[in-house]
């Protein structure tokens, strides 16, 4: 979370921050947070325009960077972790906002995160359906 906001705050590219992280080793960075960070930086685009689509009238450059910041994590969990349930990524980016952000953001990252699920979920289903059509 921290590299990714510091990334954004500074308009830096994130993989450089990263990399500066991993050289100053202090505090170190956990293997997990740091393949979050590169499935964030390689996934950015697709995160982006979901998050997009389901941010009613908002779009990314309006939102505060620590809401940016929760959406992208949560939305990498969601689109392309399996190892991560989806009540967790949402609960977790809901904490989130509850602690590092604004009064609104918990129940503005919920209605995102939930509508980028939906919208998961009815993708996989339509393509479930098509597979049993072949």
């Amino acid at each position: 979370m921290d590299i990714l906001f510091e990334s954004d705050v500074r308009g830096t590219d994130a993989a450089e921050t990263l990399a500066d992280w991993l050289r100053r080793s202090d505090p170190p960075v956990p293997d997990y947070a740091r393949e979050i960070v590169e499935g964030v930086i390689g996934n950015r685009s697709q995160l982006d325009e979901a998050i997009s689509a389901s941010a009613r009238e908002w779009s990314l450059d309006r939102m505060p960077a620590v809401d940016r910041t929760i959406l992208r994590v949560a939305t990498y969990e969601l689109l392309c972790r399996d190892d991560v349930p989806v009540a967790v990524a949402i609960d977790e980016a809901v904490e989130l906002a509850k602690s590092l952000s604004t009064d609104d953001s918990p129940a503005f990252v919920n209605g995102v995160l939930a509508r980028v699920e939906e919208q998961r979920s009815a993708a996989a289903q339509s393509a479930a359906e098509a597979a049993e059509e072949c």
